[in-house]
């Protein structure tokens, strides 16, 4: 009997060795599934205008902090400068085949992501437009969409802008607007609302709006010329902080440091130094870290709530506030 219990005892103890075993190759085929399958990769993707801007940095640190607290990954890209428009499409024709199912952009131009975002939409990956606004008639007419888009109203920060420089200015005077790149949304609606602004006092007289494409040196050589050409110049809002530093630097070499207040656009760290020192004396503040976590929030509940992408669907419009900061 002792035997018969004895053996019965070695078949058990065999059997539960080759079940102990068989259970761990299982085991071990289902976590090469889990990896194989994706899992842990990111499922979101944003593409950036550049990197090279303070404002773009911030928002990326704004996307980075609100992924962290989502406890998900997300991968961001930006295209070298920002004239590099075709490089920033093939960025985004480069990820629609990464597994990717929702993107956020930044487009440079109105137009120069549309062809990338009409081949996403045919994939099933969503997409939100971030800050440069595309042209909706051109988007819809290739048969694309976005879910949202998610910006600062350009056109109030134009008129803070100008509304600080006319407060400045009890006796009026005259005034100029440094755009940004022509034909850019948000460069242009930021001259428009500043322009407004300007035409509404009687006492203003807007004397130029040039561009200077966003360029430090451009601006300082346009506000020279603006400074000789103008010597009764009381005051220039430039549609960026990077211009309105160049115009200053040029107000500067002028000996005008008294007589032209200089207004910028963004709150880079840069211009909030420059105004501490009583440099610039505002800037129009955009919460470029907001915008981008509350782009992520939108992407992260289209990849759950699954909406229907459609050319024929409105775009959610999402402002993010603006602030003035002065001295």
């Amino acid at each position: 009997m002792n035997r018969f219990l004895k053996s019965i005892l070695m078949l058990l103890g065999l059997f539960l060795l080759v079940s102990c075993g068989g259970g761990s190759k299982e085991a071990e085929k289902t976590e090469s599934a889990k990896s194989d399958s994706g899992e842990g990769k990111a499922e979101v993707a944003i593409i950036l205008k550049t990197l090279s801007n303070p404002f773009w940095v911030s928002m990326k640190e704004g996307i980075e902090k609100e992924a962290a607290a989502q406890g998900i990954k997300v991968d961001i890209f930006a295209a070298n400068s920002e004239e590099d428009v075709q490089e920033q499409l093939k960025l985004l024709e480069n990820l629609l085949g990464k597994g990717y199912k929702a993107i956020g952009v930044a487009p440079l131009s109105p137009v120069n992501m549309i062809p990338g975002i009409v081949e996403a939409n045919k994939k099933g990956i969503y997409v939100v437009n971030i800050d440069e606004k595309i042209d909706m008639n051109q988007l819809q007419a290739s048969g694309g969409s976005v879910l949202a888009f998610v910006t600062t109203d350009n056109v109030k920060v134009g008129a803070k802008g100008a509304e600080f420089i006319i407060s400045k200015l009890p006796d009026g005077g005259e005034v100029a607007i440094i755009e940004g790149k022509a034909g850019n949304a948000s460069g242009e609606y930021r001259k428009q609302g500043a322009t407004e602004a300007f035409k509404a006092n009687s006492k203003i007289k807007l004397v130029a709006s040039q561009p200077a494409d966003w360029d430090r040196s451009k601006a300082l050589d346009l506000a020279a010329n603006l400074i000789q050409k103008y010597p009764n110049l009381k005051a220039i809002y430039a549609a960026n902080d990077t211009m309105a530093l160049g115009a200053l630097q040029a107000v500067v070499n002028a000996n005008k440091q008294n007589q032209i207040i200089v207004v910028g656009t963004d709150g880079a760290p840069e211009a909030l130094d420059s105004i501490k020192q009583k440099g610039l004396s505002a800037t129009v503040a955009q919460d470029s870290a907001n915008i981008g976590a509350e782009s992520l929030k939108i992407l992260l509940e289209a990849i759950k709530n699954k909406p229907e992408i459609s050319p024929s669907a409105t775009p959610k419009e999402v402002p993010v506030e603006s602030k003035l900061v002065t001295q």
